[in-house]
């Protein structure tokens, strides 16, 4: 069964037709990748990229994200185009959608397992159309093709690389992608060494802590932060920067604010390509779940990454030597909106003492990582 969709301005009208299967190799052209959701989850599904270029070396590959979102891809060779859908009027969210239906896709994976990018995977009018359908909802008719990652497939790396099989290819386990530019580089070297942190009288190993998060369920204790930067400096003798973007300087200043190491905030100092040049060049980061721990994951930096009530299996960190903190609670019940459990929360489960100890062996195996 196959739809096609008609666009016009009274909205979207779907016609449902019967179409034969082609029983030909397929061969697309121009394919348009779909992931609206955050910075984390546009890194993560990198590998699918990798993956459809493998395959398609000769295809044009386009990648529709939320705004905020686009420097996640900034720089990477599997993809063509980076296109970035705003929030807006309906009027204005029709013409995005006709723009994309002019564009001629062959092909659509979408990987946001949610009803908008479906319905705009359809409007599309591109003839294969793969995307998920995790809750069983009506988003799922209007696919092609609903990908059905296996049991195993539980990390979300392992399940949006479920769509390449979908298309009849063989997936390969794979690991995000970032691409900092030489300019980023640059850029972050420059600060380091006005900062005095990068000299021939500075030896010091650089931990960033990242003590910020979206949701606020996911954030570890502020004061716990400060005793751990405390600690770290006194046992390491390293020098701690507080991270995060624009939004969470404030987190982070009141992190530094309690501390006696006088750690160096840098939320929202820099880019988001800056900030992982930055982290790369840290002996280890500490930080909550989030976008900030996959880019450290990715770039390689050894990660103490703290969970609560997300799952480590499905969003764990991929990439250099990590270890996750995680004291299994079934948090289904209070997620939203709110805790109910209080001082006996998943993260206030976790000791100071608990994460210092991760730490200390993370970097008591690796060395330092000041220069590239």
């Amino acid at each position: 069964m196959r739809f096609s969709v008609v666009l016009n301005s009274k909205g979207i009208g779907i016609v449902l037709q019967r179409a034969a299967k082609s029983d030909g190799e397929m061969d697309l052209q121009n394919i348009l990748i779909i992931k609206l959701r955050h910075i984390g989850d546009v890194l993560l599904s990198t590998p699918v990229l990798r993956g459809l270029r493998a395959a398609f070396p000769l295809a044009r590959l386009t990648m529709l994200v939320n705004r905020g979102t686009e420097g996640v891809l900034a720089n990477n060779p599997d993809v063509n185009e980076v296109l970035c859908l705003e929030k807006g009027a309906w009027d204005a969210q029709l013409k995005f959608v006709q723009m994309l239906r002019r564009r001629g896709f062959d092909g659509v994976v979408d990987l946001t397992d949610g009803d908008r990018s479906a319905v705009i995977s359809l409007a599309t009018g591109a003839p294969v159309r793969i995307g998920f359908n995790a809750e069983h909802r009506w988003r799922g008719l209007l696919y092609s093709t609903v990908a059905k990652p296996r049991s195993t497939d539980q990390h979300r790396v392992d399940y949006d690389l479920c769509a390449l099989r979908a298309l009849g290819l063989d997936t390969k386990p794979g690991t995000p992608a970032l691409y900092a530019s030489p300019a980023d580089e640059q850029a972050v070297e420059a600060w380091l060494r006005e900062a005095g942190l990068l000299s021939a009288q500075s030896s010091q190993s650089l931990i960033l802590l990242q003590p910020g998060a979206r949701y606020s369920l996911k954030v570890w204790p502020h004061e716990r932060f400060a005793q751990l930067a405390d600690r770290l400096a006194d046992r390491f003798a390293c020098r701690i920067l507080l991270g995060g973007d624009q939004r969470e300087r404030e987190v982070a200043e009141q992190v530094a604010r309690k501390t006696r190491c006088a750690p160096i905030v840098v939320a929202g100092k820099f880019s988001l390509l800056q900030f992982a040049a930055l982290v790369k060049r840290c002996a280890l980061f500490v930080g909550n779940d989030g976008g900030a721990m996959h880019i450290a994951a990715t770039m390689g930096t050894p990660v103490v990454a703290i969970f609560g009530p997300t799952y480590p299996q499905r969003w764990g960190p991929r990439g250099g030597p990590a270890q996750v903190i995680y004291k299994g609670l079934d948090c289904r019940a209070c997620y939203h909106p709110t805790c109910l459990r209080g001082d006996d929360s998943c993260m206030q489960q976790i000791a100071v003492d608990e994460v210092f100890t991760a730490a200390s062996r993370m970097l008591e195996r690796t060395p330092a990582r000041t220069e590239t």
